[in-house]
């Protein structure tokens, strides 16, 4: 039996029944990532004896019969921008290289809590700016459909070990698109929760109010089973929201009749492939097939989403990133006096991506510039707020693509960030308003898999997990899984 191919409910059902171990489970994986890892180069660090440490435990606390929660024993990882106390966490930079945290994130805590095995830390876009997997500090991940194209970015290493088994679900984080466009390209299930549903607590900044941490798995059950962990109030993060949060489970039913789902215009037009909007189509005819009402609406000022995000964004870097001097953390280049080791530690620790968007950050937040250039597009930042409020006056949620393209080749975009950027244009609106979107797997394009988004009102998580469940429950297309055979 190939443990490593389950998702978490089917492994969670057999190590209830007892008909498998976790250390039989996590030995499956680590043998998968054994096997396959030389070619996708989906992790940082693998944690493998500590894994079978953890995994031992489990295995005798349910010999004791102790009380488990349905994660217990299962095999997972995170992004490598996710503090894990004695683990190596280094945002895929150079400048973190040899950062090992003494605590926990919130989300570690909780995992580790419900039982669940670390099997390491997954590969990154440095400090999580990028696109492709192509701005890690030390390599790239390659797309388990295609060795040739990128996984996406910057959760690019946590998607592809998702979609190769060689975790059973990961950890990421999205501030701009960074789960849900990766789990597109990799053909999983990615979300990002409503801002403040999940706890930051532990998770490096980029962008402090834009970033989120989200689950990317197998399929939408176990989505939820993972929200279920993570989410919550966390008194150690002052953005989190003392909001009640349900069992997630409640909404994996298969009915989406009466509800009303928006396809906004914006999203379908110019430089969406048509392949894709095709696809989107028949998802949309599938969910009025099955009792929903689908309808165009209008987000009047999508198209000003990415410059102003990438204003905020980089103005948010640029002050969170200034922690990185060789004083506290991680390199440090020696040099004749304090300011020349300040230097010369940022200018060979961080990568140009990185040091293209402090730059830019930096030049926003400047004397003269900031009410033309960050005041701004925080105004903008409302206008878009406002098109979302207005939306779910009328609809339940709304369908859009994930991404405009599905997985490009290495180098394609690499020289020409303006057109690395476009490719999370219909992500980061998403995250410029605080909402949830869930990415779900619709179909696959020349045998590369193609993601629809779900974009839900705020904490309406349980919404999109509704229809993602309908549709898996529907279609075939949510499984792109066989195009992989051969490849890995």
């Amino acid at each position: 039996m190939d443990l490593y191919k389950k998702t978490a409910h089917e492994l969670s059902s057999l190590l209830q029944k007892r008909e498998v171990s976790s250390e039989e489970l996590t030995r499956s994986v680590l043998d998968r990532i054994n096997k396959v890892e030389e070619k996708v180069k989906a992790f940082v660090t693998v944690t493998g004896e500590q894994a079978l440490e953890q995994a031992r435990e489990i295995d005798e606390k349910r010999a004791r019969g102790e009380a488990m929660s349905p994660l217990a024993g299962i095999p997972m990882a995170m992004k490598d921008n996710i503090c894990t106390k004695g683990v190596t966490t280094t945002c895929a930079s150079k400048i973190l290289y040899n950062f090992v945290p003494p605590y926990n994130a919130t989300v570690t805590e909780k995992l580790l809590e419900a039982g669940t095995i670390l099997l390491g830390k997954c590969n990154m876009d440095e400090f999580a700016m990028g696109s492709s997997n192509e701005n890690s500090g030390f390599f790239p991940t390659r797309n388990p459909h295609d060795l040739s194209a990128v996984p996406g970015g910057s959760s690019g290493g946590a998607a592809a070990a998702v979609a190769a088994d060689e975790a059973v679900f990961t950890l990421g984080s999205d501030t701009g698109g960074s789960i849900r466009q990766p789990a597109a390209f990799c053909g999983v299930v990615g979300l990002k929760p409503t801002y403040g549903y999940v706890p930051r607590y532990g998770l490096i900044a980029y962008a402090s109010s834009l970033d989120q941490i989200g689950p990317l798995t197998k399929d939408i059950t176990d989505c939820a089973l993972v929200l279920n962990v993570i989410a919550g109030h966390d008194p150690k993060d002052s953005t989190s929201a003392p909001v009640e949060v349900p069992d997630f489970t409640r909404y994996l039913v298969d009915d989406v009749k009466g509800l009303k789902i928006g396809i906004p215009k914006e999203y379908m037009g110019e430089g969406i492939d048509p392949r894709i909007a095709a696809y989107l189509k028949q998802a949309a005819a599938k969910l009025e097939e099955l009792g929903a009402v689908c309808e165009e609406v209008s987000l009047p000022h999508t198209e000003y989403a990415l410059p102003a995000y990438y204003i905020i964004a980089s103005a948010e870097a640029s002050s969170n990133l200034a922690r990185y001097d060789g004083v506290r953390y991680g390199l440090r280049v020696e040099a004749e006096d304090v300011i020349s080791m300040f230097c010369k530690t940022r200018s060979q620790g961080f990568g140009e991506e990185v040091k293209r968007r402090i730059m830019l950050g930096t030049y926003a937040l400047s004397s003269g510039y900031y009410d033309a250039y960050y005041l701004k597009a925080l105004k903008v930042r409302t206008l878009i707020k406002r098109d979302f409020d207005q939306a779910f006056l009328k609809y339940d949620c709304l369908l859009t693509p994930t991404s405009p393209t599905t997985a490009f080749k290495f180098g394609e975009k690499v020289n020409d960030p303006l057109a690395m950027y476009l490719s999370d244009v219909c992500t980061i609106p998403i995250n410029l308003a605080g909402v949830p979107g869930l990415s779900l797997p619709f179909g696959t394009v020349e045998g590369l898999p193609v993601g629809i988004q779900f974009i839900g009102k705020p904490f309406g998580e349980g919404t999109l997990l509704r229809v993602g469940y309908a549709l898996e429950q529907n279609t075939d297309l949510t499984k792109p899984k066989a195009q992989m055979e051969g490849v890995i």
